[in-house]
């Protein structure tokens, strides 16, 4: 698999990572604090869906880099495209 070219979505995924990180911080100092159980699974939940969408974003993005390189590559064979659905299925059998 090949690494993130494109610099905005690069920019937009480390975005996204440091939004959740600063969410992972604000539940330590809560649990640091003695805040109740419930608010502190909200929040768990709430940081779980935004690496969640940042998974899904890097997917997305990986899937758009790699289908342009083939295109321009002229590589429209199956043994290709078998092989970019194989590493989307891999991805994408991460989510939960």
């Amino acid at each position: 698999m090949s690494a993130l070219k494109d610099e905005a979505s690069r920019t937009d995924l480390l975005n996204r990572l440091r939004r959740a990180e600063g969410q992972l911080r604000g539940i330590q100092r809560m649990i640091e604090e003695g805040e109740e159980c419930i608010q502190v699974a909200q929040q768990l939940s709430a940081v779980r869906k935004a690496l969640d969408s940042a998974y899904v974003r890097m997917t997305v993005c990986f899937m758009e880099q790699e289908l342009a390189a083939t295109m321009l590559e002229g590589k429209t064979g199956q043994a290709d495209l078998d092989r970019l659905l194989g590493s989307v299925e891999t991805l994408l059998g991460k989510v939960r």
